[in-house]
């Protein structure tokens, strides 16, 4: 379980063009970084959540924060998924289910069907230090983030509001 105010274990994935990336190269920025797990591409709660942060994203950059979302989808894919949606973040694929189950998102099944082990839907904000500062889990696939919360979290994590 990854809890806040600690240290968000790294990891290593490809990403849509098939280079290993791992969280550790994102915090090395300086940026926060937005950890955004979503069951999967092409379904209609996860286009509009991926499509929201895209929209976000002019926002989200002047709070110094980088999207970073990860799936279990392959990476061919979330490439198609990224081309398709006009995503301007990096697309992660965690086809093996090893990030899913470190930071504890794992979604057992999705609804009736033989879906099995995909990413919960989950925000999760680590600072330039690499402590995790907002973390949200939703049980329920359908429900998206709070996309105001996040930005607002953001604000004052930047003011120094928030510790």
């Amino acid at each position: 379980m990854v809890y806040l105010n600690e240290k968000a274990p790294d990891f290593k994935l490809l990403d849509t063009d098939l280079k290993l990336r791992s969280l550790s190269e994102f915090v090395a920025r300086g940026r926060y970084v937005v950890l955004v797990f979503f069951p999967g591409a092409f379904t209609p709660v996860c286009t509009k959540e991926l499509c929201s942060f895209r929209d976000r994203m002019s926002v989200l950059n002047k709070l110094d924060a980088e999207v970073v979302a990860i799936s279990t989808d392959s990476p061919f894919t979330l490439r198609v998924f990224k081309e398709l949606n006009k995503l301007n973040f990096t697309l992660l694929s965690d086809y093996n289910r090893e990030v899913i189950e470190l930071y504890d998102v794992v979604l057992p099944q999705l609804g009736n069907l033989p879906l099995k082990k995909l990413a919960k839907r989950a925000v999760i904000i680590v600072d330039p230090e690499n402590i995790v500062r907002y973390r949200w889990v939703s049980e329920d696939p359908g429900i998206e983030p709070n996309y105001d919360e996040i930005e607002d979290i953001l604000r004052k994590l930047r003011e120094g509001l928030v510790s």
